[in-house]
């Protein structure tokens, strides 16, 4: 299923975004998902919340490369995650390159989550979360949020994040032949794309060369059949030095955001564990166990 979003290389970015959005179409919202859309200081989004309860909030980055994807394709499986955190999630459609390169989407997910704090959100129930580039948008609002001294999240959460636009990790070429979906070609017209000229190295870019003290508890999922597993091995590594309170889980066999496939039993586990964590680190648990 995976394979099917693989474009060819000199695909038109509209087209390229048309094959996710129909990927996503597969998966639809169950009956009692209530969603409802919203502008977040003029970016937009949707908000998403299940009979499981309303008792902290989620601020979710989708992923997509920095170049496709949206609020709406990621619907269901944060509708999912919605119910394994007993939360309301606020999924940002954040502006998209190459029309909007670097720093818009980082500016997007700030504003979002400035507005939900000041829409009353208390930030020590408040987690963000994202997968894939949606996972270096979480790491950079934190930077930006640290930064200018402004109040961070209670905890992040980071599936299969990108952290590296240059692909230096070993596991890029080790696992490029498992890997069904992320390969140095695909990533490498998305980070040109999204960089427009711009450093790769930057902090609010690549995670990996950021300077992470301070940062709120943090758990990193990824699977171990996935090209940019190093990618989140090494943020660990650079959480921890840094003073981090961070978990690293690495799933056996699983492929990149294996979450967004609801017949998994594996995607179901995993976010219960996200589940978990976030109770532990806002108010009263999301679930029983772990």
């Amino acid at each position: 299923m995976w394979r099917t979003l693989l474009p060819e290389g000199d695909s038109p970015i509209g087209e390229v975004r048309a094959i996710v959005a129909d990927f996503y179409r597969q998966f639809p919202l169950a009956p009692d998902v209530s969603v409802e859309r919203v502008e977040a200081r003029g970016v937009p989004a949707l908000s998403i919340v299940t009979p499981a309860g309303h008792v902290r909030d989620l601020l979710y980055f989708h992923g997509g490369g920095y170049i496709c994807g949206s609020a709406q394709d990621y619907a269901e499986m944060t509708s999912r995650l919605a119910r394994a955190c007993r939360a309301r999630v606020l999924v940002v459609d954040y502006r998209l390159a190459p029309e909007h390169p670097f720093p818009a989407a980082v500016d997007d997910a700030l504003s979002a989550y400035q507005w939900l704090i000041a829409t009353g959100a208390r930030r020590q129930n408040v987690v963000l979360c994202g997968d894939s580039a949606g996972g270096g948008l979480t790491l950079a609002t934190l930077l930006r949020l640290r930064d200018a001294g402004e109040p961070l999240p209670a905890a992040a959460v980071c599936i299969s994040p990108w952290t590296d636009l240059e692909m230096t990790s070993a596991s890029m070429d080790a696992l490029a032949d498992v890997d069904p979906l992320i390969n140095r070609e695909v990533l490498a017209n998305m980070a040109a794309n999204y960089l427009n000229g711009q450093d790769a190295r930057s902090p609010l870019v690549a995670a990996l060369h950021a300077d992470l003290r301070g940062l709120p508890p943090m758990l990193i999922q990824v699977g171990t059949w996935e090209t940019m597993l190093d990618d989140a091995v090494r943020l660990a590594e650079r959480a921890r030095a840094a003073g981090v309170d961070v978990k690293l889980e690495t799933w056996e066999e699983m492929i990149h955001v294996w979450h967004v496939f609801p017949f998994l039993p594996e995607a179901e586990r995993a976010l219960a564990c996200i589940g978990a964590f976030v109770g532990r680190h806002t108010g009263s648990p999301a679930n029983a166990a772990h």
